[in-house]
């Protein structure tokens, strides 16, 4: 009897270690799926991250609405490589931070820009795929088109419209380009220019949803047709902005030194209205012909801005600003209102800044002089002809500062 009791607790211990060891697989069989499942979840994520064009902004683009899209043209390296000769040193036509630009002529005789990355790392991957992904679905005849690009064997190439006269930046500074051009740009030149740029940044700000920031808003950036016509490019900084009045994005202060917005560079805040000061120092360029920062210049005088915001709302100061290249030729009235507008758009507070629809509206008018006069320097009224549209508080704001006392 004590031998059978002896076994039957034999054998329950041995079940009861066979049932521990049996839950013990079981325990280490769902923690090793759980692990598996946790794993490969973490790769699917980090695999949706960097495919094809996606970054921090690709969920937003996908619903980026637009007036109308296009389909870009994938090329290959030697389609580009036949078009530039070679990547030719003869054929370069400028250099940007992250390549240079080659011009080109493709198969089907089309004219065209080509932008070479340079291995530049994140960044400038970052900057290529933002320029596909944001340039496919923007159009507007003051943007510059992307016609194509190519991602064949690490080679990064875009294929834009070319445009005949480079950037603004090399006809204001003589020199400062690898074509450095030997024309002057004149007053109404420069007037158009400034709207058609100014019509750029409206399309970006006002007629997509959410907005796009370009975020590096400067005179290179601004490329001139064989006409002397305006085209707003490089958008591989683009950040889409808030979508809520008043809202803005954080990110990472990029930009170029002399264009970036006080408050952008201290909080990272960035809204439309930093993309407004930038185009206000491109319109103290366009007036002074002075480069943003050059501290080789006399003490007070190394910053554009510091230096010339104090002088914009003076009649009698203005004119001592102003380009000697436009030898005196332009309208003083002109020139004031132009200066009221630059003054506005470089405000250190955001708030005070107008939208770029404002800016648009006030200079439009200055344009219709000009095309309906035979004189650059014709000192037609600028209410006479203006547009009998009701203005916003803030295009009013221009009109009260061309009010000047002498």
């Amino acid at each position: 009897m004590e031998e059978e009791d002896e076994y039957r607790r034999k054998e329950r211990l041995a079940l009861l270690v066979i049932v521990v060891l049996a839950s013990l697989a079981v325990a280490s069989l769902l923690v090793a799926f759980s692990y598996y499942c946790y794993i490969r979840n973490k790769v699917a994520k980090r695999f949706e991250n960097h495919k094809g064009f996606g970054n921090e902004d690709k969920g937003a683009f996908s619903n980026l609405q637009v007036a109308s899209s296009k389909g870009l043209q994938v090329f290959t390296f030697k389609q580009l490589h036949s078009a530039t000769g070679g990547f030719s040193k003869s054929n370069v036509v400028g250099k940007g931070g992250f390549g240079l630009v080659y011009r080109g002529v493709l198969h089907d005789g089309r004219k065209v820009a080509i932008k070479f990355m340079d291995e530049a790392g994140k960044q400038g991957a970052e900057e290529f795929k933002m320029e596909v992904e944001l340039l496919s679905r923007l159009c507007s005849p003051y943007l510059l088109a992307l016609l194509g690009y190519c991602s064949d064997n690490n080679h990064k190439l875009l294929v834009y419209e070319f445009m005949a006269n480079g950037g603004l930046q090399e006809h204001l500074y003589p020199g400062s380009g690898p074509n450095a051009p030997s024309m002057k740009l004149d007053w109404e030149t420069r007037l158009r220019i400034a709207l058609e740029a100014a019509k750029g940044l409206e399309y970006l700000h006002e007629h997509i949803s959410p907005p796009v920031i370009h975020r590096d808003f400067k005179s290179s950036n601004i490329l001139l047709d064989k006409y002397f016509h305006a085209k707003v490019s490089d958008f591989g900084l683009a950040k889409l902005g808030s979508d809520k009045a008043g809202g803005y994005v954080s990110t990472r202060v990029l930009g170029t030194q002399g264009y970036v917005a006080p408050e952008y560079a201290l909080t990272g805040h960035l809204t439309t209205k930093s993309d407004v000061y930038s185009y206000g120092v491109v319109l103290l360029e366009l007036l002074t012909g002075r480069v943003p920062v050059d501290m080789k210049r006399p003490s007070g005088e190394g910053v554009l801005v510091s230096w010339a915001l104090p002088q914009l709302t003076d009649r009698e100061q203005v004119v001592q600003i102003m380009d000697p290249a436009l030898e005196g030729q332009y309208s003083m009235k002109e020139v004031i209102q132009v200066a009221a507008i630059a003054a506005m758009c470089v405000q250190p507070e955001a708030d005070y800044r107008p939208l770029m629809a404002d800016v648009v509206q006030s200079l439009v008018p200055l344009v219709k002089i000009h095309r309906s006069t035979s004189k650059v320097g014709s000192s037609s009224s600028f209410h006479a002809t203006k547009s009998p549209t009701p203005q916003s508080s803030k295009a009013r704001q221009v009109e009260d500062m061309h009010k000047l006392s002498p």
